[in-house]
């Protein structure tokens, strides 16, 4: 899309970035109302925020088994930008997102996720450096502070149901972090390659396709 089309089709009010994550989502979830939560900080990024992550969505899923779905909304070129009309990708071109098991015991929002997902982007915008499909990372203790979770990094992998999407801005992947154990994470570190990484997740993948991060997994 080129800035001429852009201006024409846009106004300066609309949110043309959020708007695409909202109908990528629509395509899954219907009309299905998520919890959608704000800034953690309660101030916006561009206004002198915190949390990079402006926003994230938690759908309640039934796919594969019941579990959450957070999207972050931040990461992309969310508002009108006549500028970044027709790019290739949509300021740093992803979106994270995660799936966490649900359970009698474990039914709450998972709300510690988008803190760090506000970790990652925060790490991306100090350093310039930016996360891909097959990439990885340790989480330095449990992925959920003060629980006993075997669970201490993440790889990263495209979300299996979103994907990739092209919007007015340029592409975003939807980047979804999986839950690794401590095995799981030496296995990279003692060859840290995409290419161990994809086989990783490819094994993940065989008994849970939508790789949902379950928190007792040993």
């Amino acid at each position: 899309m080129d800035k001429e089309t852009y201006k024409n089709k846009f106004t300066e009010d609309d949110a043309v970035g959020w708007k695409s994550i909202d109908e990528a989502l629509e395509k899954i979830y219907g009309d299905s109302e998520p919890k959608h939560y704000g800034p953690l900080c309660g101030i916006h990024y561009s206004a002198g925020g915190e949390d990079p992550i402006d926003g994230a969505s938690i759908y309640n899923s039934n796919a594969q088994e019941s579990h959450k779905h957070v999207v972050s909304y931040g990461m992309s070129e969310l508002h009108y930008n006549e500028d970044k009309a027709g790019g290739e990708f949509s300021k740093w071109g992803l979106e994270f997102t995660f799936r966490l098991k649900t359970s009698e015991d474990n039914k709450d929002e998972p709300t510690w996720i988008i803190q760090v997902m506000n970790n990652l982007a925060r790490y991306m915008y100090k350093s310039g450096n930016w996360f891909e499909e097959n990439h990885f990372i340790p989480a330095n203790g449990p992925i959920k502070l003060n629980t006993d979770t075997k669970l201490v990094g993440f790889v990263f992998a495209i979300d299996p149901e979103l994907g990739k999407v092209e919007t007015p801005h340029g592409e975003v992947t939807f980047l979804q972090l999986v839950g690794i154990t401590e095995d799981e994470l030496k296995r990279l570190k003692d060859a840290p390659s995409t290419t161990e990484v994809e086989k990783l997740i490819n094994e993940l993948k065989k008994e849970n396709p939508l790789l949902i991060t379950d928190l007792d997994r040993e």
